[in-house]
């Protein structure tokens, strides 16, 4: 898949998994709340479609796409907004957030992390940055502001899928609603059963067998 190099209105390379203006998500009235295969009520959409649940069954936050003649994300950038499914996809598929191009080298996956966000000393380290190709990092590095020029380089040879961040959900007498979450997102574990009346934005991967290495260290592609 070809790489559209940058913002016509900047020098910035847009990644992928960006949001552009023109692209919205769904209304909450097409969500409400529906009988599962277990015979329990869940949140679902009135006209549920393939793709709109992930493999383990949680359900997406819809959202539209501004695709070009190239197949690509096309529009001004929304540079603080994510948009859910290509964030997903490159997420499952383990391609680099910027080009979505197979992020995998011949020694692991690599994920950036901005300072303070993820710490190699924690039991569990988590992320829901995708991760980036050789070819990519630096700019990447270089170009994103929550990385601030000095990110954690994380090369891990194993990334299993750990949960989502999204939206909780109640189902009361006067119909759906959202609830608060810490931060307005809240990560959630695959198999928590709170996760029937969530709704996903982003895919989370837990680094495991991982090594921290320096942007001058970058291993071949």
């Amino acid at each position: 898949m070809p790489t559209r190099p940058a913002d016509p209105s900047t020098t910035r390379l847009v990644p992928y998994i960006t949001g552009r203006e023109g692209e919205h998500p769904d209304l909450l009235a097409s969500l409400h709340g529906a009988q599962g295969p277990d015979g329990r009520l869940h949140l679902a959409y009135h006209d549920e479609q393939n793709g709109d649940r992930d493999l383990r069954g949680v359900l997406w936050g819809r959202c539209s796409q501004n695709i070009g003649i190239d197949n690509l994300p096309t529009g001004r950038p929304r540079w603080r907004m994510v948009h859910p499914s290509r964030q997903r996809e490159c997420m499952e598929q383990l391609r680099c957030q910027v080009c979505a191009q197979p992020a995998r080298t011949d020694h692991g996956y690599l994920f950036l992390a901005g300072p303070h966000e993820m710490h190699p000393g924690d039991a569990v380290v988590r992320t829901a940055q995708p991760p980036v190709c050789v070819q990519h990092a630096r700019i990447a590095a270089e170009q994103c502001p929550h990385l601030q020029g000095q990110p954690t380089v994380f090369l891990a040879q194993s990334a299993p899928l750990y949960g989502v961040i999204g939206t909780p959900y109640q189902y009361a007498d006067g119909g759906l609603r959202a609830l608060p979450a810490a931060n307005g997102r809240e990560a959630l574990p695959y198999g928590h059963p709170g996760l029937r009346w969530y709704l996903a934005s982003q895919l989370i991967r837990r680094l495991r067998a991982y090594t921290i290495i320096n942007l001058d260290d970058l291993p071949p592609k």
